[in-house]
């Protein structure tokens, strides 16, 4: 492992030289150049990621200890790189899918300047650097160098057409919610370090500190850890600015959406999973957090028309999937659907961009359809997407999310039916996009219609490849009810992730409930299909009215927490910064001033005044000296 260990430092250091180079270079570099740069740092970071994991399938993992980041007393942070199970999965996820977003990219993001360009490549290096050094971190504190990484690159990104002022609004909208969280993440590394003196994963997880822990200590450290991991993968209440990043590129947000940032939380609970399965109470609520953002946010998603936006509660809902998972024990599972989502939800969110190319940026479904004559990859590859999503066998989004609807069962029937309820609401609403956007007659203009070609090669090819792993990346994961030693992540993960040891149940049990969630989302295909095969647009009334308006929850933080900020703010800047703090600064100044004048009055030049004031203290300290003095 001596080898891994000289060249680990590699996988997240291209990345970081090819911000550098695109950063520092936009201004001469061509696009030519500057895709060759941005794409080929990736794909050599995802070339080495493959042969760490090859190297860890064999039985080797690894700490790799650089220097001492921080040193203060007996208090020692090491910048270490930890490679192990884990880290050598999610590696493979984010170059992977992440090479295949950048090529996408050089085709999608070309009509940008030269110097943009450049711009949007740096942006996107520094994005997969950070998330590198994330999920490859040996210890909390340089997750959490990789966790603020992700979190100003996802501002840089979101932002990224910076002279339009909504975007801009997304952007922060994004980077102070993710703020509330990070703050709760830094608080429960300062309470680590205070009760164990230590932040490496080797050592707070040894028995002997975990031991030091108290009940009380376990439960405020993982509840502070999931706020943070709140923030970063969109749960409620930190979930509103998710959707919001849809003002970023379209590559930016299968990027954020899919195998990085918002499966940051995941992996670091994942990555603790000894020390939450420790607390029963944080448990439960990552359990019913998690289901009711996945039940909240497929509620929203029935009712969007921008195929964006579709996407983007549709991901929030899915974290929510992957919560329950982590509520329930099932780390294994959690970790699984993070892999398959990626899959399926970068395929989709790459074809919605497809889509927007071909119709000259148009994002609203109901000026779409029948694109699928004119479209025909984009449409097949989406079609397996939507398949994979839905979790029909034998595609990923089967295989993971039966292992998360088995969790539900495993604890609380009625978690399974909330849980299936979901997923059923999934189903259909992402074949009510497929059938809106692809389906029935054209409803956009005449132009837009002349405008409607397939993408080119360097956006279809990444489309086919996620699709392809959409269809075979569950294989890895196959039940036991299947094939007996089928589920190779779990024992391939089982070094790191404690196996989860919930009741089993019976095989004819597990038969009867996978076939009746596949049998409930065929027929709620069948209803989409009937009720949207002929789209008429129309506008949403009542109840579809609340969901449209993603149940007023935009507004209600707007009237419960930013206007009353903005007043608050408004009043110190205008009434108590203007009345009390500049008053108080002037009366210092004043106070300084005046007293300046009165001392100058001791310098008269008289040397008689001297004389007299000398005496005059001479009698003062003889005064003090013997009769005040005690």
């Amino acid at each position: 492992m001596q080898n891994v260990l000289q060249i680990v430092y590699l996988i997240p250091l291209l990345p970081l030289i090819g911000f550098l180079v695109n950063g520092l270079g936009r201004k001469h570099l061509s696009k030519s150049m500057i895709s060759v740069i941005g794409c080929g740092t990736i794909l050599a970071s995802f070339v080495l990621s493959i042969w760490v994991f090859l190297q860890v399938k064999g039985g080797n993992t690894h700490v790799a200890d650089y220097f001492n980041f921080i040193s203060v007393g007996a208090l020692k942070i090491p910048f270490a790189l930890q490679i192990d199970q884990l880290s050598s999965l999610f590696l493979l996820i984010i170059t992977g899918v992440g090479f295949l977003i950048h090529v996408y990219s050089t085709s999608y993001m070309q009509e940008e300047k030269t110097e943009h360009f450049g711009r949007y490549f740096a942006y996107l290096n520094l994005f997969i650097f950070s998330m590198l050094l994330l999920v490859m971190g040996a210890n909390f504190v340089i997750m959490f160098i990789g966790w603020e990484g992700v979190g100003l690159c996802s501002y840089l990104l979101i932002g990224y057409w910076f002279k339009k002022q909504d975007y801009n609004k997304a952007a922060n909208k994004a980077f102070i919610m993710n703020r509330i969280g990070d703050l709760a993440f830094l608080i429960a590394i300062f309470w680590l370090i205070a009760k164990v003196g230590s932040v490496s994963y080797t050592e707070v997880f040894s028995a002997a500190n975990l031991a030091k822990l108290k009940a009380t200590d376990i439960t405020i450290i993982t509840l502070l850890l999931f706020i943070g991991a709140t923030g970063k993968s969109a749960q409620i209440p930190l979930y509103t600015w998710l959707p919001d990043a849809m003002a970023g590129p379209t590559p930016v947000s299968a990027l954020i959406h899919a195998a990085t940032m918002v499966t940051a939380g995941i992996y670091m609970i994942a990555r603790s999973n000894l020390l939450y399965s420790m607390s029963h109470i944080t448990m439960d609520i990552i359990t019913y957090v998690g289901l009711a953002t996945a039940l909240l946010a497929a509620t929203i998603a029935l009712k969007q028309n921008d195929i964006k936006k579709v996407l983007a509660y549709s991901t929030v809902s899915q974290l929510g999937f992957m919560f329950l998972a982590l509520g329930c024990g099932a780390y294994t599972a959690a970790v699984f659907h993070v892999m398959t989502h990626a899959f399926f939800k970068a395929l989709m969110f790459l074809g919605s961009g497809s889509v927007i190319h071909a119709m000259g940026g148009e994002q609203d479904i109901r000026n779409m359809g029948g694109l699928s004559k004119k479209l025909k990859i984009t449409f097949i590859t989406f079609l397996i997407g939507c398949i994979a999503i839905a979790g029909i066998p034998p595609f990923s989004g089967f295989f993971s999310k039966d292992a998360i609807l088995l969790s539900a069962f495993e604890k609380s029937p009625v978690l399974y039916g909330i849980a299936l309820f979901t997923a059923l609401l999934t189903a259909f609403y992402m074949f009510r996009l497929l059938f809106i956007t692809f389906t029935g007659k054209f409803r956009g203009t005449q132009e837009q219609e002349h405008h409607l070609h397939e993408s080119p090669v360097s956006m279809t090819v990444p489309l086919i490849i996620l699709a392809v792993l959409s269809i075979i990346g569950g294989f890895v994961g196959i039940p036991e009810v299947f094939m007996h030693g089928g589920d190779k992540l779990g024992e391939f993960l089982s070094p790191v992730i404690a196996s989860h040891d919930g009741h089993k149940v019976s095989h004819s049990t597990e038969y009867m409930l996978m076939g009746l969630s596949t049998g409930l989302v065929i027929i709620m295909i069948i209803f989409a299909w009937i009720k949207f095969k002929n789209y008429q647009r129309s506008e949403a009334t009542g109840f579809g009215k609340v969901l449209e308006n993603k149940w007023y929850v935009d507004e209600l933080y707007e009237s419960i927490i930013v206007n009353p900020l903005n007043k608050l703010g408004s009043f110190f800047s205008s009434i108590f910064e203007k009345s009390v703090l500049d008053d108080m600064v002037n009366g210092v100044g004043k106070m300084v001033n005046y007293g300046s004048r009165q001392m100058r009055l001791l310098q008269s030049g008289q040397v008689g005044n001297y004389v007299l004031l000398m005496v005059v203290s001479m009698v003062i300290i003889f005064v003090i000296q013997f009769f005040l003095r005690k």
